[in-house]
């Protein structure tokens, strides 16, 4: 049965060793407290026994979900299965800092794509290692800090940078383009709630002028990946990949351009679905449920 339009709904995230009676048991208990489903999608990994389900559900009379109690039977249910799982308000906006250097695309790409509500992010301040982006966190009214990093001094920025994440009791951190490597120990504070973007040539073009590199191997398709920060440099699970096809007639400017619009669609994508609960992690691989 369908709810009234503008119930408020509700996200269960799952993962759990497979075994018979989970989805009984999920639905069951949905039924118990009133619920229909509006969403459900479900995976099992032959290759780790893993299940993923993620269920989105609203009252049928359309009146307001009580998660706090749904979440008490829930436990009853993660102990049963051992399950690692989430329950949230769809509507919940997740408080977000974007993390920029010189690079304006994919900051400018998110703040729009926010702005006209393709996503539903609280973007509480941009960060930046340089005052050059303030003007577009400006222009669309978002809170702006600029703090210097050098080799010197670089623990202290990260203390800053995570005192403000601490403040501002913040859900994701967005690596838009940010040109420092975070330290082993900034990236397990961030661990599952940072995200990054890099172009999919790597490894094979590192260094200076990756594009210039790629040129002159004549490559026929430029990308862009978008995966979770670990200390592994640009090696976390991977959330999405955009490709582009290309051909002898682009010069390293164009397949730069390529390049920028292969990494503002992944990573589009990636915090759209990191906010929305459809992502799980499986070792250094991700379930996706889009």
């Amino acid at each position: 049965m369908t709810p009234p339009a503008g119930a408020q709904h509700g996200v269960l995230l799952l993962s759990c060793p497979d075994s018979p009676g989970i989805v009984h048991a999920v639905t069951g208990l949905l039924a118990r407290e009133k619920c229909t489903i509006v969403q459900s999608q479900q995976f099992g990994s032959a290759d780790s026994g893993t299940f993923f389900m993620r269920v989105e559900f609203a009252h049928v009379d359309g009146s307001p979900l009580d998660l706090d109690a749904l979440g008490q039977e829930m436990r009853v249910l993660a102990d049963r299965f051992g399950m690692n799982w989430k329950l949230a308000d769809a509507a919940q906006r997740p408080r977000v800092v974007i993390m920029v250097s010189k690079f304006a695309h994919c900051l400018n790409d998110l703040l729009f794509r926010n702005s006209i509500g393709e996503l539903n992010l609280d973007v509480v301040a941009v960060v930046s290692n340089h005052p050059d982006l303030g003007r577009i966190a400006d222009g669309f009214g978002v809170p702006f800090r600029h703090i210097p990093l050098t080799k010197d001094t670089k623990p202290q920025a990260e203390a800053a940078l995570l005192d403000l994440v601490r403040e501002e009791r913040v859900d994701l951190v967005v690596l838009a383009r940010y040109m420092q490597i975070l330290s082993d120990d900034l990236c397990k504070q961030f661990e599952g709630r940072a995200i990054n973007i890099h172009h999919s040539m790597l490894p094979s073009f590192k260094g200076a002028k990756p594009y210039h590199q790629a040129h002159a191997r004549g490559v026929k398709y430029i990308g862009a990946t978008a995966h979770y920060v670990t200390a592994d440099l640009d090696e976390g699970p991977i959330i999405e990949q955009e490709v582009i096809r290309v051909d002898h007639s682009l010069g390293p400017a164009q397949l730069a351009a390529c390049g920028r619009e292969a990494e503002s669609r992944a990573l589009a994508r990636a915090v759209r679905w990191h906010s929305e609960n459809r992502i799980a992690v499986l070792g250094n691989r991700t379930v996706v449920f889009r």
